[in-house]
């Protein structure tokens, strides 16, 4: 393949037959709307909306659909991702052909960063290329992450880990309670019941909490001003910022920048 990673839309008809196949090279198919079957390693498994599905070299497949069927299809060659990827895929038992469930965040963040490819890839430039490569990344390491999940078998405990992790990793761009509940498909009380069960704090409160441990992180590692500090880590407001992180450690940011910088 000339571009080693490729993404395209397969619409299927109703009630049609794609016959077992394989190809040459790793895909991710992922069903954008409604449903149908996939036939994978001799098992038949129900495709529908959001399902994804892992496909190694050689691996035979055949999709049948129920409706009109939306499949995205993005084909990549591992070996151009590097070495630490190729470890991380087989360390992580991705190096056989699955269904993969995705919660709702990863959900999510699959269908952003699938949208991403086709528009980089309708672009088609040597920059646009590059941004393929690290989309597709981003989209494996998410699946990656997923697999940190398949033990937990309580529902509340499933949530609440699930709402720990994309705080972990998206705090700089939460904005508030209701936007938390909305990503995991619950209402605001019943997400704040369900963490504070788990983790004895509110979601909000966590967030906080591990803005302000990164503040502190850069405001003792870096030279970056206390403005870009407080947008990086998410807070709208520097006034905001200043209040938080006095309550959070009884200091200001620049006494803390300080003091840090004295005990070094």
């Amino acid at each position: 393949m000339k571009n080693s990673i490729r993404i395209k839309e397969n619409k299927h008809t109703e009630k049609s037959l794609v016959e077992k196949h394989y190809h040459q090279v790793h895909q991710i198919l992922y069903v954008l709307e409604n449903k149908g079957e996939i036939k994978l390693n001799d098992q038949t498994h129900p495709f529908t909306q959001d399902s994804l599905a892992f496909i190694t070299p050689y691996s035979p497949h055949a999709i049948t659909s129920d409706t009109k069927m939306t499949v995205l299809v993005l084909e990549f060659s591992v070996d151009q991702l590097g070495a630490d990827m190729n470890k991380l895929l087989l360390e992580y038992c991705f190096d056989e052909t699955k269904l993969v469930e995705l919660n709702l965040f990863e959900a999510g963040s699959v269908r952003q960063l699938l949208r991403r490819m086709l528009y980089e890839q309708s672009q088609g430039g040597a920059i646009n290329q590059m941004a393929m490569k690290i989309y597709c990344t981003e989209l494996l390491l998410a699946l990656l992450r997923s697999r940190g999940e398949s033990n937990i078998t309580n529902a509340n405990t499933l949530r609440a880990e699930r709402l720990r992790r994309y705080i972990d990793t998206h705090y700089f761009e939460v904005s508030n309670a209701t936007e938390i509940s909305q990503k995991i498909g619950i209402s605001t009380r019943h997400v704040n019941t369900i963490f504070k069960e788990h983790y004895d704090t509110t979601p909000m409160k966590y967030l906080n909490e591990v803005r302000l441990e990164i503040a502190k992180k850069l405001l003792a590692e870096t030279e970056n001003d206390i403005a870009s500090i407080c947008f990086e880590i998410g807070f709208e407001s520097l006034s905001t910022f200043y209040r938080r992180f006095k309550e959070f450690t009884d200091v200001s940011p620049n006494q803390f920048r300080l003091s840090n910088q004295y005990s070094e």
